[in-house]
């Protein structure tokens, strides 16, 4: 047989592998081609396998026939669910929720983080201060969220690399008095240890550099209602302290949500910075 001829064997043998189980095809019918949260369940009712999300349920449910990792989660899958949301805004907070709370077997990311770090500018040096230590919704001067110190001092040396900052000066090694470092030498510091720049300069370099990845202080007195319109729904979203509290059908249903204890959210802050801030959604302050 040619390679011609073999082709579109192959390419069939290849689908037919991501095809799924004849006992799902049931669950598929039934998916809504609205925004939302899916899970794929396996034989636990408490725990699912996978939970997703999309501005199209069944379109991104049916596109899961792509990797090895996918299949084997399709055999051990016995039913799928879903739960609908005004639009996108509300799929990703219900996501990384569920994520977090529930730790389905195949999602690798969203898990809960205790050593989420910041770095905090003080006297112009940096250091690392982690959030169970500071309210990262209310401390000015935080640049960056990283999932522990490492990550943080790395981002810090990889800002330093692009622009010629200084190790020594920026607590990343120790300096010898009266001598440049080493990289001076080498030609990758400007060298303010030496004198070939002022602290001055390098100090207003670091800040522009270290401005792109400043953390938003919470604008608001207090908890906010967002309004996020759908075709099928609106949801508000209740948020204090970049903090998703969950979604009503109204603001007069908040009142329970709002007994919530405010604390700083990392995927809150990421998914919620950017749109709140756009002015694109209408934002209702709400009396506590």
């Amino acid at each position: 047989m040619s390679r011609r001829q073999s082709a579109p064997r192959l390419e069939f043998e290849a689908a037919a592998i991501y095809e799924y189980p004849e006992h799902l095809r049931p669950w598929l019918e039934a998916l809504p081609k609205l925004p939302g949260v899916y899970f794929f369940h396996g034989d636990s009712d408490a725990m699912p396998l996978y939970i997703g999300k999309s501005v199209n349920i069944r379109s991104r449910v049916l596109s899961h026939l792509r990797t090895p990792d996918e299949a084997a989660m399709l055999r051990q899958s016995r039913r799928i669910t879903w739960v609908c949301t005004a639009g996108e805004l509300g799929a990703l907070l219900l996501e990384a929720r569920l994520i977090k709370e529930q730790q389905p077997l195949f999602n690798k990311r969203l898990r809960r983080n205790r050593q989420l770090c910041s770095l905090l500018l003080q006297g112009g040096k940096p250091q690392v201060v982690y959030a169970r230590e500071v309210d990262f919704s209310a401390q000015p001067g935080l640049y960056g969220l990283f999932a522990n110190r490492r990550a943080a001092l790395q981002a810090l040396q990889s800002i330093a690399d692009e622009e010629k900052l200084c190790y020594g000066l920026l607590g990343l090694e120790s300096l010898t008095r009266g001598r440049g470092c080493f990289r001076s030498a080498l030609h990758r510091c400007a060298g303010a240890c030496c004198g070939k720049e002022t602290p001055e300069a390098h100090h207003a370099r670091f800040q522009a550099a270290m401005s792109r990845l400043q953390l938003v202080c919470w604008p608001w007195k207090g908890a906010v209602g967002l309004r996020e319109k759908g075709s099928e729904m609106t949801q508000y979203h209740i948020i204090n302290n970049w903090l998703w509290l969950g979604a009503v059908n109204t603001l007069s249903e908040a009142a329970e949500l709002l007994r919530t204890p405010a604390g700083f959210d990392h995927d809150g802050y990421k998914i919620l910075c950017k749109p709140m801030m756009s002015g694109l959604y209408d934002i209702i302050e709400l009396n506590q």
